[in-house]
Protein backbone atom coordinates (compact mmCIF):
# COMPACT_ATOMS: atom_id res chain seq x y z
CA UNK A 1 0.00 0.00 0.00
CA UNK A 2 1.38 2.98 -0.46
CA UNK A 3 -0.48 6.57 -1.15
CA UNK A 4 0.00 10.36 -0.77
CA UNK A 5 -2.20 12.69 1.68
CA UNK A 6 -2.18 16.40 2.87
CA UNK A 7 -1.25 16.14 6.54
CA UNK A 8 -4.02 17.91 7.94
CA UNK A 9 -6.51 15.87 6.43
CA UNK A 10 -4.91 13.11 7.71
CA UNK A 11 -4.27 14.36 11.46
CA UNK A 12 -8.24 15.91 11.38
CA UNK A 13 -9.42 11.61 10.40
CA UNK A 14 -7.30 9.76 12.47
CA UNK A 15 -8.06 12.10 15.40
CA UNK A 16 -11.62 11.60 14.71
CA UNK A 17 -11.48 7.67 14.69
CA UNK A 18 -8.97 7.77 17.50
CA UNK A 19 -11.73 7.85 20.63
CA UNK A 20 -13.08 4.89 19.48
CA UNK A 21 -10.01 2.49 19.60
CA UNK A 22 -9.36 0.25 22.31
CA UNK A 23 -7.34 2.20 25.25
CA UNK A 24 -6.83 -0.50 28.02
CA UNK A 25 -5.25 -2.76 26.21
CA UNK A 26 -2.59 -2.39 23.44
CA UNK A 27 -1.84 -5.96 22.31
CA UNK A 28 -5.35 -5.53 21.17
CA UNK A 29 -5.99 -5.33 17.09
CA UNK A 30 -8.98 -2.82 18.05
CA UNK A 31 -6.12 -0.68 19.71
CA UNK A 32 -5.10 -0.17 16.13
CA UNK A 33 -6.43 1.99 13.33
CA UNK A 34 -7.14 0.47 10.00
CA UNK A 35 -6.42 1.91 6.82
CA UNK A 36 -7.19 0.94 3.84
CA UNK A 37 -6.54 2.14 0.25
CA UNK A 38 -8.46 1.13 -2.85
CA UNK A 39 -10.37 2.67 -5.56
CA UNK A 40 -9.36 6.23 -5.21
CA UNK A 41 -10.77 5.69 -1.66
CA UNK A 42 -8.70 5.43 1.82
CA UNK A 43 -11.05 4.37 4.20
CA UNK A 44 -9.64 4.51 7.95
CA UNK A 45 -11.60 3.46 10.73
CA UNK A 46 -11.49 2.45 14.49
CA UNK A 47 -13.59 0.36 16.90
CA UNK A 48 -13.64 -1.22 20.37
CA UNK A 49 -16.16 -3.51 19.96
CA UNK A 50 -19.01 -1.06 21.40
CA UNK A 51 -18.56 1.70 19.03
CA UNK A 52 -17.07 2.25 15.61
CA UNK A 53 -16.39 5.12 13.33
CA UNK A 54 -15.05 5.08 9.47
CA UNK A 55 -14.30 7.78 7.66
CA UNK A 56 -13.47 7.70 3.68
CA UNK A 57 -11.48 9.84 1.83
CA UNK A 58 -11.69 10.80 -1.66
CA UNK A 59 -8.18 10.95 -3.25
CA UNK A 60 -6.37 10.42 -7.10
CA UNK A 61 -2.92 9.58 -4.97
CA UNK A 62 -2.88 6.05 -4.12
CA UNK A 63 -0.12 4.59 -6.02
CA UNK A 64 -0.57 1.38 -4.60
CA UNK A 65 -3.63 -0.78 -3.32
CA UNK A 66 -3.80 -2.43 0.37
CA UNK A 67 -4.34 -1.82 3.43
CA UNK A 68 -2.67 -1.73 7.34
CA UNK A 69 -2.74 -0.96 11.02
CA UNK A 70 -1.50 1.43 13.49
CA UNK A 71 -1.23 2.19 16.74
CA UNK A 72 -3.58 4.77 17.20
CA UNK A 73 -2.34 7.04 19.69
CA UNK A 74 1.23 6.47 18.13
CA UNK A 75 -0.01 7.14 14.77
CA UNK A 76 -1.96 10.17 15.71
CA UNK A 77 1.42 11.69 17.32
CA UNK A 78 3.68 10.90 14.77
CA UNK A 79 1.47 13.04 12.15
CA UNK A 80 0.11 16.17 14.90
CA UNK A 81 4.60 16.34 15.12
CA UNK A 82 5.08 16.34 11.17
CA UNK A 83 5.13 20.22 9.24
CA UNK A 84 1.66 21.47 7.18
CA UNK A 85 2.71 19.63 3.70
CA UNK A 86 2.19 16.17 2.06
CA UNK A 87 3.01 12.88 3.75
CA UNK A 88 3.58 9.44 1.83
CA UNK A 89 2.16 6.32 3.66
CA UNK A 90 3.58 3.08 2.53
CA UNK A 91 3.56 -0.44 3.94
CA UNK A 92 6.72 -2.72 3.40
CA UNK A 93 7.48 -5.90 5.41
CA UNK A 94 4.56 -5.69 7.90
CA UNK A 95 5.54 -2.49 8.90
CA UNK A 96 3.75 1.08 7.91
CA UNK A 97 5.85 3.69 7.15
CA UNK A 98 5.18 7.37 7.27
CA UNK A 99 7.30 9.86 5.32
CA UNK A 100 7.79 13.29 4.89
CA UNK A 101 10.78 15.01 3.07
CA UNK A 102 13.83 13.74 5.19
CA UNK A 103 11.73 12.37 8.14
CA UNK A 104 10.99 8.89 8.42
CA UNK A 105 8.84 6.57 10.76
CA UNK A 106 8.55 3.12 10.97
CA UNK A 107 5.37 1.48 12.98
CA UNK A 108 4.56 -2.44 13.67
CA UNK A 109 1.58 -2.94 12.10
CA UNK A 110 -0.65 -6.30 12.97
CA UNK A 111 -2.70 -8.47 10.62
CA UNK A 112 -5.39 -6.46 8.69
CA UNK A 113 -7.45 -9.66 8.26
CA UNK A 114 -7.72 -9.55 12.00
CA UNK A 115 -9.39 -6.36 12.15
CA UNK A 116 -13.22 -6.77 13.22
CA UNK A 117 -15.91 -5.90 10.69
CA UNK A 118 -18.67 -3.18 10.88
CA UNK A 119 -21.69 -4.49 11.64
CA UNK A 120 -24.37 -5.26 8.51
CA UNK A 121 -27.24 -3.50 7.40
CA UNK A 122 -29.19 -6.32 6.27
CA UNK A 123 -32.62 -6.61 8.05
CA UNK A 124 -32.33 -3.56 9.81
CA UNK A 125 -35.02 -0.83 10.15
CA UNK A 126 -34.08 2.57 8.22
CA UNK A 127 -34.78 5.58 7.61
CA UNK A 128 -33.16 9.03 6.58
CA UNK A 129 -32.34 11.77 8.32
CA UNK A 130 -30.49 15.25 8.78
CA UNK A 131 -27.41 14.40 10.94
CA UNK A 132 -27.01 17.10 12.79
CA UNK A 133 -30.89 17.39 13.31
CA UNK A 134 -30.16 13.88 15.20
CA UNK A 135 -27.50 15.23 16.94
CA UNK A 136 -29.26 18.34 18.37
CA UNK A 137 -32.02 16.15 18.95
CA UNK A 138 -30.47 13.86 21.10
CA UNK A 139 -28.50 16.91 22.84
CA UNK A 140 -31.69 18.02 24.18
CA UNK A 141 -32.00 15.29 26.63
CA UNK A 142 -28.32 14.55 27.14
CA UNK A 143 -27.68 16.29 30.56
CA UNK A 144 -30.98 14.20 31.72
CA UNK A 145 -28.89 11.16 31.10
CA UNK A 146 -27.49 9.42 33.87
CA UNK A 147 -23.61 7.83 34.02
CA UNK A 148 -23.69 5.19 36.28
CA UNK A 149 -26.58 4.12 37.37
CA UNK A 150 -27.24 0.71 38.63
CA UNK A 151 -30.33 -0.21 36.06
CA UNK A 152 -28.10 0.51 33.21
CA UNK A 153 -31.48 1.53 30.96
CA UNK A 154 -31.33 4.90 32.74
CA UNK A 155 -27.87 5.47 31.30
CA UNK A 156 -29.22 5.34 28.03
CA UNK A 157 -31.30 7.93 25.58
CA UNK A 158 -34.67 6.37 24.79
CA UNK A 159 -35.73 6.23 21.49
CA UNK A 160 -38.80 6.63 20.22
CA UNK A 161 -39.43 6.04 16.56
CA UNK A 162 -42.90 6.42 15.15
CA UNK A 163 -44.45 6.76 12.04
CA UNK A 164 -44.32 11.12 11.84
CA UNK A 165 -42.21 12.20 14.81
CA UNK A 166 -38.92 10.11 17.02
CA UNK A 167 -38.85 11.16 20.47
CA UNK A 168 -36.08 11.11 22.68
CA UNK A 169 -36.14 10.64 26.35
CA UNK A 170 -33.77 10.80 29.43
CA UNK A 171 -34.00 10.08 33.14
CA UNK A 172 -31.49 10.15 35.97
CA UNK A 173 -34.67 9.41 38.36
CA UNK A 174 -35.06 13.02 39.74
CA UNK A 175 -35.71 14.41 36.45
CA UNK A 176 -36.43 13.92 33.06
CA UNK A 177 -36.31 15.22 29.39
CA UNK A 178 -38.59 14.72 26.52
CA UNK A 179 -37.71 16.29 23.31
CA UNK A 180 -40.01 15.65 20.23
CA UNK A 181 -38.92 16.22 16.40
CA UNK A 182 -41.56 16.40 14.02
CA UNK A 183 -39.83 13.87 11.49
CA UNK A 184 -41.98 11.20 9.13
CA UNK A 185 -39.67 8.47 9.39
CA UNK A 186 -43.10 5.76 7.65
CA UNK A 187 -41.62 2.96 10.05
CA UNK A 188 -43.72 1.09 12.40
CA UNK A 189 -43.72 2.11 15.92
CA UNK A 190 -40.30 0.87 17.73
CA UNK A 191 -37.96 1.98 20.25
CA UNK A 192 -33.85 2.03 20.94
CA UNK A 193 -31.96 2.48 24.10
CA UNK A 194 -28.53 4.39 22.90
CA UNK A 195 -25.77 4.94 25.29
CA UNK A 196 -24.76 7.92 26.68
CA UNK A 197 -20.97 7.24 25.58
CA UNK A 198 -22.28 7.29 21.74
CA UNK A 199 -24.64 10.56 21.87
CA UNK A 200 -21.10 12.48 23.32
CA UNK A 201 -19.49 11.34 20.32
CA UNK A 202 -22.38 11.61 17.79
CA UNK A 203 -21.66 15.16 18.81
CA UNK A 204 -18.34 15.53 17.64
CA UNK A 205 -19.79 14.01 13.96
CA UNK A 206 -20.54 17.20 11.07
CA UNK A 207 -21.71 15.69 8.39
CA UNK A 208 -25.36 16.55 6.90
CA UNK A 209 -27.90 13.63 5.79
CA UNK A 210 -27.58 9.92 6.71
CA UNK A 211 -28.98 6.69 6.58
CA UNK A 212 -30.20 5.39 9.38
CA UNK A 213 -30.02 1.71 9.96
CA UNK A 214 -31.23 0.10 13.74
CA UNK A 215 -32.55 -3.29 15.13
CA UNK A 216 -32.81 -4.12 18.96
CA UNK A 217 -29.10 -4.63 19.31
CA UNK A 218 -27.35 -2.36 16.47
CA UNK A 219 -27.60 1.56 15.94
CA UNK A 220 -25.72 2.27 12.08
CA UNK A 221 -25.64 5.74 10.96
CA UNK A 222 -23.89 6.37 7.26
CA UNK A 223 -23.67 8.63 3.61
CA UNK A 224 -21.40 8.22 1.32
CA UNK A 225 -18.17 9.91 3.08
CA UNK A 226 -18.64 8.43 6.86
CA UNK A 227 -20.02 4.92 9.16
CA UNK A 228 -20.96 5.34 12.58
CA UNK A 229 -22.09 2.40 14.99
CA UNK A 230 -23.13 1.48 18.36
CA UNK A 231 -24.66 -1.42 20.34
CA UNK A 232 -27.65 -0.42 22.01
CA UNK A 233 -28.55 -0.90 25.56
CA UNK A 234 -30.97 -4.20 25.53
CA UNK A 235 -33.06 -3.61 28.84
CA UNK A 236 -36.49 -2.29 29.38
CA UNK A 237 -36.78 1.62 30.19
CA UNK A 238 -39.38 2.93 32.52
CA UNK A 239 -42.79 3.90 31.73
CA UNK A 240 -42.07 7.54 31.26
CA UNK A 241 -45.35 8.91 30.72
CA UNK A 242 -46.67 7.99 34.43
CA UNK A 243 -43.91 10.97 35.22
CA UNK A 244 -45.80 13.32 33.61
CA UNK A 245 -48.46 15.01 35.38
CA UNK A 246 -51.68 15.10 33.08
CA UNK A 247 -52.91 18.65 34.75
CA UNK A 248 -51.57 21.25 36.61
CA UNK A 249 -53.08 23.98 38.91
CA UNK A 250 -50.94 26.98 37.41
CA UNK A 251 -49.22 27.61 34.22
CA UNK A 252 -46.61 30.85 33.86
CA UNK A 253 -44.35 31.86 30.98
CA UNK A 254 -41.26 33.25 32.02
CA UNK A 255 -37.67 34.87 30.67
CA UNK A 256 -35.14 32.74 30.03
CA UNK A 257 -32.61 35.19 31.04
CA UNK A 258 -33.67 37.12 34.09
CA UNK A 259 -34.57 33.86 35.70
CA UNK A 260 -30.63 32.59 34.30
CA UNK A 261 -29.05 35.51 36.01
CA UNK A 262 -30.60 34.78 39.21
CA UNK A 263 -29.93 31.16 39.77
CA UNK A 264 -26.11 31.93 38.54
CA UNK A 265 -25.90 34.37 41.30
CA UNK A 266 -27.04 31.51 43.65
CA UNK A 267 -24.87 28.95 42.30
CA UNK A 268 -21.86 30.68 43.44
CA UNK A 269 -21.90 29.30 46.87
CA UNK A 270 -24.59 25.88 46.93
CA UNK A 271 -25.84 23.96 44.35
CA UNK A 272 -29.85 23.65 45.88
CA UNK A 273 -31.47 26.54 46.23
CA UNK A 274 -35.48 27.65 47.12
CA UNK A 275 -37.19 30.11 44.11
CA UNK A 276 -40.29 31.82 45.54
CA UNK A 277 -42.09 33.93 42.63
CA UNK A 278 -44.68 36.14 43.60
CA UNK A 279 -46.65 38.47 40.97
CA UNK A 280 -43.97 40.62 40.61
CA UNK A 281 -40.85 39.63 41.98
CA UNK A 282 -39.08 36.09 41.54
CA UNK A 283 -37.03 35.18 44.88
CA UNK A 284 -33.93 33.56 44.84
CA UNK A 285 -32.14 32.07 48.19
CA UNK A 286 -29.71 29.66 48.74
CA UNK A 287 -29.92 26.09 50.43
CA UNK A 288 -27.05 25.35 51.93
CA UNK A 289 -25.26 22.78 54.98
CA UNK A 290 -22.36 24.92 56.14
CA UNK A 291 -24.74 27.85 57.18
CA UNK A 292 -23.30 30.28 54.28
CA UNK A 293 -26.13 32.04 52.41
CA UNK A 294 -27.03 34.15 48.86
CA UNK A 295 -30.07 35.46 47.85
CA UNK A 296 -31.21 38.43 45.26
CA UNK A 297 -34.54 38.62 43.45
CA UNK A 298 -35.65 40.01 39.84
CA UNK A 299 -38.48 41.91 39.38
CA UNK A 300 -40.95 40.95 37.06
CA UNK A 301 -44.48 40.17 36.17
CA UNK A 302 -44.95 37.25 35.98
CA UNK A 303 -48.72 37.33 35.80
CA UNK A 304 -49.67 34.57 37.94
CA UNK A 305 -52.91 33.75 39.54
CA UNK A 306 -51.77 33.21 42.99
CA UNK A 307 -49.45 34.13 45.48
CA UNK A 308 -46.53 32.42 45.46
CA UNK A 309 -44.89 29.67 43.57
CA UNK A 310 -42.21 28.07 45.85
CA UNK A 311 -39.63 25.62 44.14
CA UNK A 312 -36.88 24.02 45.94
CA UNK A 313 -34.51 22.38 43.57
CA UNK A 314 -30.93 21.54 42.38
CA UNK A 315 -29.43 24.53 40.34
CA UNK A 316 -27.90 22.46 38.26
CA UNK A 317 -31.23 20.88 36.34
CA UNK A 318 -32.01 24.32 35.86
CA UNK A 319 -29.56 25.46 34.10
CA UNK A 320 -29.00 22.73 31.95
CA UNK A 321 -32.26 23.17 31.09
CA UNK A 322 -32.17 26.92 30.20
CA UNK A 323 -28.82 26.07 28.41
CA UNK A 324 -30.80 23.77 26.21
CA UNK A 325 -33.64 25.87 24.41
CA UNK A 326 -33.22 28.60 22.15
CA UNK A 327 -36.45 30.68 22.55
CA UNK A 328 -35.75 32.94 25.36
CA UNK A 329 -39.89 32.62 27.04
CA UNK A 330 -40.47 29.22 28.67
CA UNK A 331 -43.45 27.43 30.46
CA UNK A 332 -43.58 26.95 33.93
CA UNK A 333 -46.03 24.34 34.53
CA UNK A 334 -46.79 23.87 39.16
CA UNK A 335 -49.40 21.88 41.38
CA UNK A 336 -47.48 22.29 44.62
CA UNK A 337 -43.91 22.68 46.67
CA UNK A 338 -43.51 18.83 47.51
CA UNK A 339 -44.78 17.10 43.63
CA UNK A 340 -42.79 17.53 40.42
CA UNK A 341 -43.13 20.64 38.47
CA UNK A 342 -42.64 21.33 34.71
CA UNK A 343 -40.54 23.26 32.23
CA UNK A 344 -41.44 23.40 28.45
CA UNK A 345 -40.46 24.98 25.39
CA UNK A 346 -40.90 24.62 21.97
CA UNK A 347 -40.67 20.28 21.63
CA UNK A 348 -38.51 20.09 24.67
CA UNK A 349 -40.11 18.98 28.48
CA UNK A 350 -38.38 18.71 31.72
CA UNK A 351 -39.51 17.22 34.77
CA UNK A 352 -37.44 17.65 37.51
CA UNK A 353 -38.72 16.59 41.06
CA UNK A 354 -38.19 19.09 44.44
CA UNK A 355 -34.83 18.52 46.63
CA UNK A 356 -34.63 17.84 49.56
Amino acid sequence: MKFIIDKNLLNNVINSVNSYIDKKDISSITSHIFIEAKDDIINIKATDHEMGLAYKIKTQNIQIQGNATANGKTILDVIKGLKDDDIIIETMNNFLYIKQKTAKFKLPMYNSTDFPDFPSIENKKSFDINFQILSRSLKKVLPTIDISNPNHALNACLIEIKPQQINFVGTDGKRLGLYILNKQTNNTQSSILMPKRAINEIQKIFFEEAEIYYDENIFIARNENFEFYTKLINKKFPNYQKVIPSEFETTIEIQRDKILEGIKTINMICYKMQITIKPNLILFESISEDNSEAKTEILVDTQMNKDEIILKVTNKFLIDFLNSIENNIFKLNYNNKDVAFMLSSDELINIIMPTI
